[in-house]
């Protein structure tokens, strides 16, 4: 059905929200990436067959990820006039005990995590009912209690494999006025007004680039959406594709008039095969609703949008070095200026956003910028996205308003460190961030007090370190893979990055000398000053910001050749106590190198010779005999 107006919308609209309330019972099952991992697929087939043997009157279906990964899988219940409830950890086993419960108007009781009595979308709010009153509200969850969801709001609440659903939560609305009622000059003002930074990583602002874009001189101009998530751990715009396709092309659509581009790319990592699977069927089912392709809604704006795939090189996260990969070129940077919004995609004047960047503009459109800048600092509107992961106790996505403090995300969202342990210190930004210890987690997440602390914002990883991290190896892991990832065009970044890991790794084995600091931070800093784009020169941060921050553990390992926290091999080894030795043999039977002797119910010793420091021995035993010296 092609939509060309009002009523024809409305009409789609109805049978959307006739699919999120049914008028029956709706089971439906989070299969996203992380929810397909744990099982819940298996899940999904489980509850289908258990409905299909009673035959029930129920309307099954797929959601994304809601974004408590740590409780997947992840099922929604929802009676007519009750409460959405979210159920947690659900097993296949568990498939007949929920449609048990369901023919009696309930839910397995210790599954049932949450209860949502409304939920927002575009322009007003969904009532599912009362009722349920024994189950926490959404809101009383702590990992739910401090997140404002703007960019997620959809995501594990709607079918993203049906374009009905998105627009029945007033999905394509915004692209509608925008098309009928509003100029391209008028988006572009409306997107200034909310103050917008694009959410790729350097802050830019949205509006100012667009009208950058469309000033520009083209024959044709274009809009790509970077879909290129490289960060270690981050997998933020990965969920908002899967979870939400449609808000990504909606925001799109929108981008592309305002700039008067005809013709878009989604440069996505071919790693994200569900995320690809579920894009490729929201762009055939957005052309064959008429808000893709030509004439789009009846109007003379014609918008055409295609995937391409990427090899997973990280430096393809840079704008210039994309643009190279889609015109099938090597992945490699290129000097600015000219920048793309004047010579971009195919030497035309090209508009660059991130996913969650392009999601944000259906919201800012619905409900006007000035709307949008009430969340946030002065100068940081809106809400952010992370993935929350590490030595972390609820990993999971996180979005959160822009100038929350660091300890509100790991402590109240989080709930700290994995079984209590202490926190240590955390990373945002991915490779290319700063490590920042746990006495700055009052630092707001904003770009410039994040820049402050030598670390960025980046695409949204936020990496958790406990007490057992070691922070020499931290930064020697980080540096490795951007040396790694570095394209070689320049020799400041390749051979720099090559000579810092050098050093770092020769450090960890108890060989760093007296100056070795001095010769990295001086390294650091011609590479940050004299790389050609910002893999190179943002390459650094791990380091010197754990020399800022842990110089202290930089010098054990240089002087004491000790690592104090007992992950680097050539600076430990293992030893078992005598008098909590029990003799019972197991730590000999799993010892690889058979490193370990004794008599049984005698205490055993370890040959450090032999040793290979794998540390089999203390996880296996059950006395606490082994220790780590």
């Amino acid at each position: 059905m092609k939509i060309s107006n009002l009523d024809a919308l409305d009409e789609i609209k109805q049978q959307g929200l006739k699919k999120i309330f049914p008028g029956k019972p709706r089971i439906a099952v989070g299969l996203a990436t992380c929810g397909i991992a744990t099982g819940g697929d298996l899940v999904f087939e489980a509850l289908k067959d258990s409905l299909e043997k009673r035959g029930l009157d129920v309307y099954l279906a797929k959601v994304g990820c809601i974004g408590y990964c740590k409780e997947e899988p992840l099922v929604n219940i929802s009676f007519p006039g009750k409460p959405l409830l979210i159920l947690h950890r659900v097993k296949e086993r568990d498939a007949n005990s929920i449609v048990e419960a369901l023919t009696k108007g309930d839910v397995p009781e210790e599954k049932a995590l949450c209860r949502i009595e409304e939920w927002d979308h575009l322009t007003s709010k969904l009532a599912y009912g009362s009722g349920f009153e024994n189950v926490p509200r959404y809101s009383d969850i702590p990992y739910f209690r401090y997140q404002k969801k703007l960019v997620l709001r959809n995501c594990g609440l709607i079918n993203p494999e049906d374009i009905e659903e998105y627009i029945g939560i007033g999905g394509y609305y915004p692209l509608f006025k925008a098309l009928k009622s509003m100029s391209p000059e008028e988006i572009i003002e409306e997107v200034k007004a909310s103050e917008l930074r694009g959410r790729g990583g350097a802050g830019f602002p949205t509006g100012l680039k667009w009208s950058i874009t469309r000033a520009a001189n083209g024959s044709r101009k274009y809009v790509i959406c970077n879909a290129d998530e490289g960060d270690p751990g981050a997998y933020m715009n990965r969920n908002e594709m899967e979870s939400d396709p449609h808000m990504l092309i909606e925001g799109m659509l929108i981008g592309a008039y305002a700039i008067g581009a005809q013709e878009g790319v989604i440069y996505v990592r071919a790693e994200y095969p569900k995320a690809i699977e579920r894009l490729e069927l929201a762009l055939q089912q957005a052309e064959e609703y008429g808000l893709l392709g030509d004439g789009i809604l009846g109007t003379n704006f014609s918008f055409h949008i295609t995937l391409a795939k990427g090899a997973g090189a990280f430096v393809c996260g840079e704008e210039t070095a994309l643009i190279s990969s889609v015109e099938g070129k090597p992945g490699r940077p290129r000097p600015r200026p000219p920048f793309p919004a004047e010579k971009g995609l195919w030497g035309m004047p090209t508009n660059i956003n991130n996913v969650e960047t392009w999601c944000n503009i259906p919201i800012i459109i619905a409900k006007g910028g000035n709307w949008f800048a009430q969340t946030g600092t002065d100068k940081n509107k809106g809400t952010k996205v992370f993935s929350l992961v590490g030595k972390v106790d609820n990993v999971g996505l996180v979005e959160v308003p822009l100038g929350t403090p660091l300890s509100q995300i790991v402590y109240e969202i989080g709930n700290g460190g994995t079984g209590g342990k202490k926190i240590k210190a955390l990373q945002t930004g991915g490779p290319s961030g700063g490590c920042i210890p746990a006495s700055l987690f009052d630092t707001p997440v904003d770009y410039e007090k994040l820049k402050e602390a030598g670390s960025i914002m980046g695409s949204g990883g936020i990496v958790v370190m406990d007490a057992d991290t070691c922070m020499v190896d931290t930064a020697k892991f980080f540096i490795e893979f951007t040396s790694d990832e570095s394209c070689g065009k320049c020799i400041p970044c390749k051979e720099g990055l090559q000579m810092v890991h050098e050093t770092l790794e020769k450090i960890t084995r108890g060989e760093g000398t007296q100056g070795d600091l001095e010769v990295i931070e001086d390294l650091c800093d011609t590479i940050q000053k004299t790389s050609l784009c910002a893999l190179g020169q943002t390459a650094p941060n791990p380091v010197l910001t754990t020399i800022r921050y842990f110089r202290s553990e930089y010098e054990a390992h240089i002087r004491d050749h000790k690592c104090p926290a007992k992950q680097c091999r050539a600076l430990i080894t293992y030893r078992i106590l005598e008098d909590k030795c029990t003799g019972c043999t197991l730590c000999a039977r799993v010892c690889p190198v058979a490193a370990i002797t004794g008599e049984l119910r005698k205490p055993h010793s370890i040959n450090p010779d032999l040793c290979t420091k794998c540390g089999s021995c203390k996880d296996v035993c059950k006395f606490d005999a082994v220790i780590v010296e």
